[in-house]
């Protein structure tokens, strides 16, 4: 089996893979495009019987929603509904989620977090006629996953997890083992990746504090050349030996009383940038070089002050959406999804553009060869673009 996740969301599919026991991608049309999707899902299917596709937020939300990936690919709909405080109602709101757009191909419905067998029954006979049940999951505090601000906890901070996983197979009932025709996936057209970055070497920053890696972005620069070299900036004293260094986003802020004492990694990165060698931080990467990072407690710490500036954190959403960003290297997409708030003397090169009308645009900041923002850039919408941000 393998499962991906539509949308943007690096933490899902950090759960998704350790109840599959394979790699998850993200299918996101902005992001990526049809053909990119649809080479994963053709990729995917050679050496699977079953694929799972988690849908994001509703099903019609967004501009590229989980129904339009459902309806451009054939995929067959498997509505997943809290039914924990209605009766009759469910088979409205299946209703509606069956026929609000014609061609949409749905397969049927799963309840969640129901009280009973009979209130399972109860919400089966209220379905439309010719919808599917396909079972039922009770509500159940031990199989619930634990949360924080930016969606779900981390993998690998549940220490639980796995022991959740397996309850919650456990706990499925009346489970309709009727699959629904399946689907069939070409692969595009598509042409060879040039080796840009043939003989480089890329260190990439990869613990607590930030693991929001798209294992896409990880595998195009592979496939552009790049040998991969992970390190801590939790744990570690020294960047590994590279041409070029990488930090991705996460959560610097619940990691300031370890990640602030790192004087000897601190130093590493400041000789780094003062090699003039490429580095590309992405937000909780960026908020790591600024000179200082508040928590939501009011927590001051000192960060790597390679950047000016300072940010904090705060309890209400300060940005989210799908971007992109016009750079000397060429354009390339991606999302922005932060608490905090950051101020800085620099002058930004640019600002990305929302892919809604009144999305607002993120700060691009350049310092000789370090390119930092609040963006989590998804490489495969322009690998040429991407490997030009790590050339020497």
């Amino acid at each position: 089996m393998r499962v991906f996740k539509t949308g943007p969301d690096f933490l899902d599919p950090m759960i998704l893979e350790r109840a599959s026991g394979n790699p998850v991608y993200q299918l996101d049309l902005w992001m990526g495009g049809e053909d990119h999707c649809r080479q994963l899902l053709y990729e995917a299917a050679g050496d699977a019987d079953l694929i799972l596709i988690e849908g994001v937020m509703g099903l019609f939300d967004g501009e590229r929603s989980s129904a339009d990936l459902a309806m451009l690919l054939n995929i067959p709909v498997l509505a997943v509904i809290d039914g924990s405080a209605m009766a009759q109602t469910f088979g409205a709101i299946v209703h509606g989620l069956a026929t609000y757009r014609s061609g949409l191909p749905f397969a049927g419905v799963f309840a969640n977090r129901i009280a009973s067998e009979g209130h399972y029954q109860m919400l089966a006979e209220s379905l439309p006629q010719g919808v599917t049940a396909y079972g039922w999951l009770a509500r159940d505090v031990d199989i619930t996953l634990p949360e924080r601000h930016l969606g779900l906890v981390q993998a690998a901070e549940v220490s639980d997890l796995d022991a959740r996983i397996v309850r919650s197979s456990v706990a499925l009932r009346d489970v309709n083992d009727a699959l629904p025709a399946p689907a069939t996936f070409t692969a595009p057209e598509t042409e060879a990746i040039p080796s840009w970055l043939s003989g480089l070497r890329i260190a990439i920053a990869h613990d607590a504090a930030f693991a929001f890696l798209y294992r896409a972005n990880l595998e195009l620069l592979q496939a552009l050349g790049a040998e991969l070299a992970f390190f801590s900036p939790l744990d570690d004293n020294i960047v590994p030996e590279a041409d070029a260094l990488y930090l991705p986003g996460g959560y610097p802020e619940l990691h300031l009383e370890r990640l602030a004492p790192n004087a000897p990694m601190k130093r590493a990165i400041h000789g780094f940038h003062a090699a003039g060698r490429p580095i590309v931080a992405e937000c909780g990467g960026m908020l790591y070089l600024l000179e200082s990072l508040t928590d939501v407690r009011g927590k001051r710490a000192d960060m790597l002050g390679l950047l000016p500036g300072h940010a904090a954190m705060q309890d209400r959403l300060a940005n989210l959406g799908l971007h992109s960003i016009a750079l000397p290297e060429g354009t390339l997409r991606g999302h922005t999804f932060h608490y905090s708030r950051m101020e800085s003397p620099c002058a930004p090169i640019t600002h990305s553009q929302g892919a809604r009308q009144h999305g607002a645009g993120e700060p691009i900041y350049r310092q000789g060869r370090l390119t930092a923002s609040y963006l989590h850039l998804y490489f495969p919408s322009n690998p040429e673009a991407s490997a030009r941000l790590f050339l020497p």
